[in-house]
């Protein structure tokens, strides 16, 4: 007779344990340093079951037992105390963080980018950048326990390249993570920035509370990162979440693309630029935009609520689909605060079903620009971690 493994089948012994030792996991990613008691009460998960869940993780590396009897606390360290790097690679920036198993970042440092860069060129900037963090902490490249990056485009989980050739130029045909590896010396994590952003939102920031929401990024390029039931959706192909490139207009602006009227013609920082340029008489940046519009100025005012009316319609769109408790925004034009999320809120409230939208939560993200580079350091944790043991 042939051995059957029955460890895959949703049914068996062994796939009940790994789902619930991927609850405790995803408890102690939240932060924290909980009893056993206390992960029994937020997985709902037996004291018995949860003690010797928590023992084989401990056995594995995952996390370390503190304390003694009744104070004895859990928390998860998957890297046996190294530091893992954050790489948030935008259209006009890269930035590396260093960080613990914990997420505190213990060091960062940014560069401008130029436009279209090359994707290897603009890796040897951030290897640059990472030499410089790891030499200042004592320690080596080659010591971390891993490595994530955040891109501004949409990844194509089959194939591990960009799924658009005309939203990174400097990046087409190029299979991300193996390019980003070879450069940086490490295997390296990478997915979309906006859903890194999501991520980190979920386990360190304003999402910490909620299974459901939408962490939405205008910036340069829009974008979505879409988490249900507490986990990241990315899709059978991995490109979820690209609502900038929604049509809202037909016959609108040739949008980078290739299609037109894409929502990202309308709401990106450089959309909000350009608008104000023949106005001011020369480029502003988003910050000089809300600086202004915060002083009394009409016209900047006025542009940032015209964005955040335009963004909200699509939002509404979202939430009818999705019904998520919160939506978090980041990006450049998150700064603008109020000035953005009050006309949002409106257009949400008047396009949304109500029991889509009925309690929904609109904040700007609280990890304001550090969104995407700890949910860089995220996925190098989470790579870290081994569920199926």
């Amino acid at each position: 007779m042939k051995d059957h493994d029955d460890s895959r089948n949703p049914g068996s012994q062994g796939a009940l344990r790994r789902a619930n030792r991927a609850r405790i996991v995803a408890e102690l990613r939240r932060g924290g340093h909980p009893s056993q008691a206390d992960l029994a009460r937020m997985t709902e998960l037996a004291p018995a079951t949860v003690s010797n869940i928590v023992r084989d993780l401990e056995r594995d590396g995952i996390v370390v037992i503190e304390g003694t009897g009744r104070a004895r606390r859990v928390r998860l360290d998957p890297t046996g105390g190294r530091l893992v790097a954050g790489i948030d690679y935008g259209h006009r920036h890269v930035t590396v963080a260093l960080a613990g198993a914990d997420g505190v970042v213990h060091a960062e440092r940014r560069a401008d980018l130029p436009a279209g860069l090359p994707a290897r060129d603009g890796l040897r900037i951030a290897t640059g950048l990472l030499d410089e963090l790891v030499t200042a902490a004592a320690t080596t490249v080659d010591e971390l326990a891993a490595v994530g990056m955040g891109i501004p485009a949409p990844l194509d989980s089959r194939t591990g390249r960009v799924g658009s050739p005309t939203i990174l130029p400097g990046w087409v045909d190029m299979p991300a993570a193996e390019v980003a590896s070879e450069s940086l010396g490490r295997p390296v994590v990478v997915d979309n920035d906006a859903n890194l952003g999501a991520l980190a939102e979920l386990r360190w920031g304003s999402g910490a509370e909620v299974s459901n929401l939408i962490y939405v990024k205008l910036s340069e390029g829009v974008g979505a990162g879409l988490i249900t039931d507490g986990r990241l959706f990315r899709g059978p192909s991995g490109t979820a979440g690209e609502f900038g490139h929604t049509t809202v207009d037909e016959l609108g602006a040739l949008c980078r693309c290739g299609n037109r009227g894409c929502l990202e013609t309308r709401v990106a920082a450089r959309h909000v630029v350009d608008l104000l340029r023949p106005v001011v008489g020369r480029e502003l940046t988003i910050g000089e935009i809300v600086a202004r519009a915060r002083d009394g100025d009409r016209g900047c005012a006025r542009v940032l609520a015209d964005t955040g009316e335009e963004a909200g319609r699509a939002i509404a769109d979202m939430c009818n689909v999705f019904n998520p408790e919160l939506v978090a925004v980041g990006g450049e034009l998150a700064q603008a605060g109020e000035l953005l999320l009050v006309p949002m809120r409106r257009a949400v409230a008047r396009r949304g079903i109500p029991g889509a939208v009925e309690g929904l939560r609109i904040a700007t993200a609280s990890l304001g620009a550090q969104a995407p580079v700890l949910g860089a350091v995220a996925a190098a944790l989470d790579s870290v971690i081994t569920i199926d043991h």
